[in-house]
This record gives structure tokens, C-alpha cells and sequence, in this order.
């Protein structure tokens, strides 16, 4: 068994009056802070009617306030960078920037917080930017739809049945200064945000520039999410359609558990399996050996409620897309008579502990995942995904085959090249 060490990131934990939770990590190896601020808002807080808002914020976000009309020109004068990304379940904006300037970075994202420039114009210029982005990537893309397919097929009731792009480019085009204000008003407050900082600062000087600058910022109304739960599978599902791209391709999907559920770690693993690299079973029996699928992909979704495991590839010309499902199965089923002592099981695990480690080399990605992890519930759980993860028996993976990826908890789509 190979050892790899895996050090304990630590942390300082500290809450405003307001209700921002503050999380610090001190690295004086680094010349730069990690500046994190993550928002409990993504596209499962959106009202069917009005998908893609919390993305929509996103780029809103950027478009300046009545202190600050330009948000990007003071950071760079600081030497700092920034960016930002919508999830199902989150939207995260980020800054690194030299330790010497860190203050830059509160004022900034302390000040949008305060009050956007939520005028008529900016969600003019904005709603443009998001709807052309949407058809570009989603919908003048091949394959680029697959995923808007995928999800209402799995997802009947539960708010993940759209991306966080949204369900249709015309909900963001419809979208009104009240509707965005409302967004705005409800999650955009320091009680629903954790701001996390690494890198090179201390515990008092964070704690003392977060009350500074985020301290009288007056918390939103509390507010209680009330999300339907997506009802069991009890059939198969299935989707066939045709476009204009390069191949066929089929999606497989299984329903799963939440992010924080005892079984995701195994899934995980599963995936790993399944896709981990050159070697994973996929890629080498159907793709090497085979020559049916010219890629094979599976993950898992990842999200907090109930999300879904993933198995998608483009076919071999020539393939019947059944056929290749078929072989998508048996690989499936062939991971049931793994063991743990396997050196196929040792490789998955060592390979997710290394990836760890080299991920927490960086202040940035400390800062995110440490937010990520209070969200969840403990940011110390940062410390304990690599024992979980190490902790998977083969005899976890065989009961989570059969408790998720059944045929009657699986969703299908063949997607048909329209191109003779």
C-alpha cells in the first residue's frame, strides 16, 4: 500500500453579528490572499417560470455599483484577479490578490453586497451577455443541449431539472428590475454568504477588515427553503432524438444521494472506476478494446439534495447506440465482483488522495473548498474526505450497484447524428 501524506488544513471560524460566517486560513508561504465569498443561492432557489436568475446575478454582479461604477479596473491597479461561477446549488465569486492589498478585495465585494447598480440599463446589457451565452454553449453547440435533455428526463418535481443556465433563454429575456431586486434582496445578505480567506493573513487582521467592511450590513429576513422532493423512479425513462452532430452519443443517468449522504463517497469511487483515467474499465474494455465509444465519461453530479451519477459517450462510427448501452452495463456490472485489496481499488483510492493533495497547494482552492465544506455543515470535513474516501469497501460498492443503478432508476438519451 503506498502512504501519501495528506496535511490538516487549519482554520479559524467566526461569526458577524449580521450573520457572515468568516472562516481564515493562515499560509505565510504564499505573497497572496485567497479572497472567497460564497453565496447559499443557485439554480435550485429559481421559480420554474423564471429559470437562470442566480446565473443571471452572476454577470449582474460585475456590472458595477453607484460607489464603484467599474469593479475590475481597482483590482488590477492592485494587482489582484477575480471570477466567479453559478451552480445548482451555489454562486461563488473569488479574488487572489497580493497580502499588501487584501483590503481591496473587502471593499470591493463588501460594496456590491451593499447595493448593486440594479438599474434598467445594466439588466439591459446584462440579459444580452447571459441569453447569447445560452445559445452559443447550450444550444448552437453540438451535444450542447444534452445536458437541458438529460435533466428534465431525470428530474420530474425538484428544481434540478434545469442547469444552472436555466430552462429557456426567454425566462432571462422576461426577466423585470422587480424580479431581479427580489432575487437580489433575498440572498444577496451577509447571513446567507461565508467569506473565506488563505493565504498570507492573519486571524485578527481578516476578522478586523470583515467587520470593517461587511459588519453593518443588515442581514436579510430568514428564510426557509422549501424545495419538493423528487419522487422514486419506478421505470426506465428514455429520449431519442436527432441533430446535426458528428456522431451518435448515448447518456445513462441513476438517481443517487445527496452530497453529504453516507453513500456519495462510494459513488464517487464507482465513477472512478468506471472513468478514472486511461485504465478506468469504460475507457479500456469499450473504448480500447472494443472500439465502440471514440470517449466514455462518468461522475457524479455532486449536489447537495439528491443528485444523479452520469455515464455519457460518443460512438464509434458504425456502433448501434444499443448495443453500446448494453456494453455500458456490463462494464457496470462487472465492478460487482471487485475486492478491496484489489490493486485496481488501491489505484482510485491513492490517485483521489494525491489529487487532494496537489489541489490544496493552492490558497484558492483551499478558500473555496473550505466555504464549500461550512455550507455543507463543517468546514473540517475538508480534513476528512480522503479517510471517507480510503474508507469504501468493496462491499460498499456492490451495495450502492444495487441500490442506485438499477434499470428502473435510470434515465436514457440516444442522441442521433442527423449527419448521412
Amino acid at each position: 500500500m503506498f502512504v501519501i501524506y495528506c496535511p490538516m488544513i487549519e482554520f479559524s471560524r467566526h461569526t458577524l453579528g449580521n450573520g457572515l460566517r468568516l472562516l481564515v486560513h493562515e499560509d505565510r508561504s504564499s505573497p497572496l490572499v485567497a479572497f472567497n465569498l460564497l453565496y447559499d443561492a443557485g439554480s435550485r432557489d429559481e421559480d420554474e417560470t423564471m429559470t437562470g436568475m442566480a446565473h443571471l446575478f452572476e454577470h449582474l454582479m460585475f456590472g458595477g455599483t453607484e460607489a464603484i461604477p467599474d469593479f475590475d479596473t481597482p483590482l488590477q491597479i492592485a494587482g489582484g484577479e477575480n471570477n466567479a461561477f453559478t451552480k445548482c446549488d451555489i454562486t461563488n465569486y473569488y479574488i487572489t490578490v497580493p497580502a499588501r492589498n487584501i483590503e481591496t478585495a473587502f471593499w470591493l465585494e463588501s460594496d456590491r453586497m451593499r447595493g448593486l447598480d440594479l438599474s434598467q440599463r445594466s439588466l439591459d446589457t446584462q440579459k444580452k451577455v447571459v441569453t447569447e451565452e445560452f445559445r452559443q454553449r447550450y444550444l448552437n453547440q453540438p451535444y450542447g443541449d444534452a445536458i437541458l435533455r438529460l435533466r428534465a428526463l431525470a428530474y420530474k418535481v425538484h428544481p434540478y431539472r434545469w442547469p444552472a443556465i436555466g430552462l429557456d433563454p426567454s425566462h432571462i429575456e422576461r426577466a423585470s428590475l422587480d424580479t431581479v431586486r427580489e432575487f437580489y434582496n433575498l440572498h444577496y445578505a451577509p447571513n446567507n454568504a461565508i467569506l473565506t480567506l488563505a493565504g498570507n493573513i492573519s486571524t485578527a487582521e481578516a476578522y478586523s477588515l470583515a467587520l470593517k467592511w461587511f459588519g453593518d450590513i443588515e442581514a436579510s429576513p430568514a428564510r426557509i427553503r422549501k424545495l419538493p422532493v423528487e419522487p422514486q423512479q419506478s421505470e426506465p425513462r428514455r429520449l431519442t432524438t436527432e441533430s446535426e452532430v458528428p456522431s451518435d452519443a448515448v447518456y445513462r443517468v441513476w438517481h443517487t444521494c445527496g452530497r453529504n449522504e453516507p453513500d456519495f463517497h462510494t459513488l464517487d469511487l464507482i465513477t472512478d472506476l468506471l472513468a478514472g483515467g486511461e485504465s478506468g474499465r469504460l475507457n479500456r474494455i469499450l473504448a480500447r478494446e472494443k472500439k465502440m465509444f471514440s470517449d466514455i465519461n462518468a461522475y457524479v453530479t455532486s449536489d447537495i439534495d439528491p443528485g444523479l451519477l452520469i455515464v455519457n459517450g460518443k460512438l464509434m462510427k458504425g456502433v448501434d447506440p444499443e448495443e453500446a448501452l448494453s456494453g455500458i452495463e456490463d462494464v457496470i456490472r462487472s465492478l460487482s465482483g471487485i475486492r478491496s485489496d484489489d490493486y485496481e481499488f488501491e489505484k482510485v483510492r491513492n490517485r483521489f488522495e494525491s489529487s487532494v493533495v496537489f489541489q490544496n497547494t493552492s490558497i484558492l482552492n483551499k478558500a473555496m473548498n473550505l466555504s464549500y465544506y461550512e455550507l455543507l455543515g463543517d468546514a473540517s470535513k475538508i480534513n476528512r474526505e480522503v479517510e471517507m474516501y480510503r474508507n469504501v469497501s468493496a462491499s460498499d460498492v456492490e451495495a450502492c450497484l444495487a441500490r442506485y443503478l438499477t434499470e428502473k432508476n435510470s434515465a436514457t438519451l440516444v442522441y442521433r447524428s442527423a449527419i448521412k
